[in-house]
């Protein structure tokens, strides 16, 4: 069975070779990580956690050390074998370093540091640079984080335009997808609990185990019952109303909400006779609320027309805002959902007049998967080494691309108490410490040590997480 556990292999294959290459009597070194711009101008901080309890928290060991070796002789690397055994040997195999970070759930703007990596013993200074494979993969929460929280700002302004409960509505308004098109099953659980930092829908179980193992939250997101298309056609053609009474039957009850995906043959046949004609009774008496969902077509048009038939079929009341709710009945639309056709599609419904209560949502690939490292451009860099007792900036300014020009020297970020704002500032080369830092009139350090030298000495909540971002606006 393959192994990923050994964290001395759980880098790039040049990083083996590192710590030959810094200048002599360098003893200490210093990384950060920043979203240097991107598709949106602020990120959802979320995931380093994750990493430090799964990658960090098991000590290495002299056999992993022996494994490792083995591994980069044939691979064709240097190792630093000394100086991991020097690790096991003086610190029980934790790591020496100190990592600082914005409290998780916090809404940072871009170009701002949102973590930093620093040495702690003089005999291991090349061990940041070393991990950085491993941290940089925190893109990946931050990234599904932000497009998840960005969603969530999206759907909360057309639900205060058009809804009597935006607040109550928006926890269920975008459910997770996506469990079945990422690329493993712990891209699933990192993404999908990412998502679920701003929702409480979600149908990826392992996200559910992901908040539960990193954060202790015992159940993050829910869900319904609810068909699929084999469900359906099993049945056949000429039996599809038997189909969705079954449906009925089994989960309608009192108070209850299931979901029907009602595309396989005709969606508008579907709602006009089958939901509309000879169900409606049945629904109506069954005390719940159906929830059809169509799953082709173009997202926009489908999911206005339906609205439509089901408002012939099934009535509606107007809220104290002006706008339609549907009586019994409600939309939710998975199929093509991103960010575009999301915003569009309220425009639609809120334009035709329908509340935002009526419709909800099911983003996958675009949610877990239709992103990369890129879309919010991030990057872990060095930003000094101490070399010679003395701290020196480490940076670069290619004349290529000045969007790849990194910051300088030591640093830490601030928060003004009263406005919000940030503003990443720099450590004197003389201080001894970050405590040292200087700070504006009304700011106070935003960062926290969160990890010193094999200890988590923060360990944040999922409700606390959840707290931060939900209270972050754009």
């Amino acid at each position: 069975m393959l192994n990923l556990n050994n964290l001395l292999l759980n880098t790039d294959s040049y990083k083996a070779s590192h710590w030959l290459q810094y200048p002599p009597n360098t003893d200490a070194t210093f990384f950060y990580v920043e979203s240097r711009g991107g598709r949106y101008d602020r990120t959802v901080f979320f995931g380093l956690q994750s990493i430090l309890k799964d990658y960090l928290s098991r000590p290495i060991t002299h056999a992993d050390i022996d494994e490792a070796r083995d591994v980069y002789a044939a691979h064709g690397e240097p190792f630093n074998e000394a100086g991991w055994r020097y690790i096991v040997d003086a610190h029980g195999g934790f790591v020496p370093i100190r990592i600082r970070a914005v409290p998780e759930g916090t809404v940072v703007p871009t170009h701002q540091a949102l973590v930093t990596i620093e040495s702690t013993d003089p005999k291991a200074f090349w061990v940041p640079s070393f991990l950085e494979t491993m941290l940089l993969r925190l893109w990946y929460p931050v990234t599904v984080a932000t497009i998840s929280w960005q969603a969530k700002q999206m759907i909360r302004r057309f639900l205060e335009r058009t809804s009597d409960d935006p607040e109550g509505q928006l926890p269920f308004k975008l459910h997770d997808f996506g469990a079945r098109g990422v690329s493993s099953a712990e891209s699933a659980a990192i993404g999908g609990c990412a998502h679920l930092v701003n929702f409480m829908g979600t149908d990826t179980v392992a996200a559910l185990l992901g908040a539960k193992a990193w954060y202790g939250e015992p159940m993050a997101g829910f869900s319904i019952p609810a068909a699929e298309h084999s469900t359906i056609t099993s049945w056949g053609r000429t039996n599809e109303v038997e189909a969705y009474r079954n449906m009925l039957k089994q989960f309608a009850k009192p108070g209850s909400i299931v979901a029907v995906v009602s595309d396989s043959y005709d969606i508008y046949t579907a709602i006009r006779e089958h939901w509309g004609k000879t169900l409606r009774d049945e629904v109506i008496a069954s005390g719940g609320t159906l929830v059809v969902r169509p799953d082709s077509g173009d997202p926009v048009e489908v999911v206005n027309q339906c609205l439509v038939l089901l408002d012939e079929a099934f009535g509606h009341t107007v809220n104290s805002k002006g706008y339609k709710v549907l009586n019994h009945v409600r939309v939710i639309q998975g199929d093509g959902i991103n960010p575009e056709s999301l915003l569009a599609i309220l425009e639609r419904v809120a334009s035709a007049g329908y509340a935002i209560d009526n419709v909800a949502f099911g983003m996958g690939g675009a949610l877990l998967q239709q992103c990369n490292r890129d879309t919010q451009k991030f990057a872990l860099k060095c930003s000094a080494a101490r070399v010679d007792g003395r701290w020196i900036d480490v940076y670069k300014d290619p004349i290529t691309d000045k969007g790849k020009q990194s910051k300088r020297g030591r640093m830490t970020l601030l928060k003004h108490r009263e406005y919000g704002t940030f503003q990443t500032v720099p450590v004197p080369p003389e201080a001894a410490s970050l405590a040292e830092v200087v700070k504006p009139a009304g700011f106070d350090d935003a960062m926290v040590t969160v990890w010193e030298n094999g200890r988590l000495v923060a360990d944040w909540t999922f409700s606390e997480v959840r707290a931060r971002a939900n209270a972050a606006r754009l």
